[in-house]
């Protein structure tokens, strides 16, 4: 994890502490909402999930599929279909091609090897399988939070995150064979308590409509793809070709006479 939280713990468990803030709270309903429609066609076996366990909770009650595995440092007790796993998220104590669906809630923000956990995510996911991820997008007023007005600020969840945005994150999926089905921009209110007031929803549709790139979070899914292999038949086996190599040569027919 980044050093940022290197004082504090885990900066994990600290965004779901952050989540319980005004500002905080906002962004999780509108995390929650894109879930609820990104795992609306999603089904199998296993979903795992990176922390914000509580965050996600509505959400992981309408989907289909069966058992959700939680990681991270701070878990609460299992319950139901959700499990609870000690781990390094680059280092998954899971088979390989053995989950449907990965979760990272702004894991990849606050982690100093990314592309490292963007690899292991793809080891687990079965063909076809699914990964869903959140991010704080630096191309946005979140992303001027950092350094305005108390570069201070930068050193504490959320605004110490790595700053990825979606073009680079949309590189790193198709190098690791990922093929990015949507990208969702939400949150488009600058991390301003008065900016949530009553009569500001008018930036959320203005936003979405005519700076669209500049929302303070976005959502990417993507579908792993495995290159189709072509299986050639033993020689014995091979059907025979639909038209001759050469051409036959015609026959004399010969007719005796008596």
């Amino acid at each position: 994890m980044k050093a940022c939280a290197a004082r504090d713990g885990d900066p994990l468990t600290k965004l779901g502490l952050w989540y319980r803030t005004p500002v905080g709270r906002y962004v999780a309903h509108a995390e929650t909402v894109c879930l609820e429609r990104l795992l609306a066609d999603s089904f199998g076996h296993y979903l795992v999930q990176f922390g914000a366990e509580a965050q996600f909770a509505d959400a992981m009650d309408s989907c289909r599929i069966r058992q959700r595995v939680v990681i991270g440092d701070a878990l609460e007790p299992n319950s139901g279909n959700t499990v609870g796993v000690r781990a390094l998220p680059f280092e998954l104590p899971l088979d390989t091609a053995s989950v449907d669906a990965v979760l990272l809630p702004h894991t990849l923000d606050f982690c100093e090897e990314a592309h490292r956990v963007l690899r292991e995510v793809e080891r687990v996911l079965i063909p076809e399988g699914r990964v869903i991820l959140f991010f704080f997008n630096p191309l946005s007023t979140w992303g001027l939070a950092r350094w305005w007005p108390r570069p201070a600020s930068r050193r504490r969840v959320p605004w110490c995150g790595g700053q990825l945005t979606p073009f680079r994150v949309g590189d790193w999926l198709r190098l690791l064979g990922f093929q990015q089905e949507s990208r969702d921009m939400l949150a488009f209110r600058p991390p301003l308590r008065r900016a949530l007031a009553p009569g500001t929803d008018w930036l959320e549709t203005a936003g979405a409509r005519f700076w669209p790139i500049f929302g303070g979070v976005f959502a990417v899914r993507a579908i792993k793809r495995v290159p189709a292999r072509i299986h050639r038949l033993p020689a014995w086996r091979q059907p025979p070709p639909l038209l001759p190599a050469t051409s036959a040569e015609p026959t004399a027919r010969s007719h005796g006479h008596d």
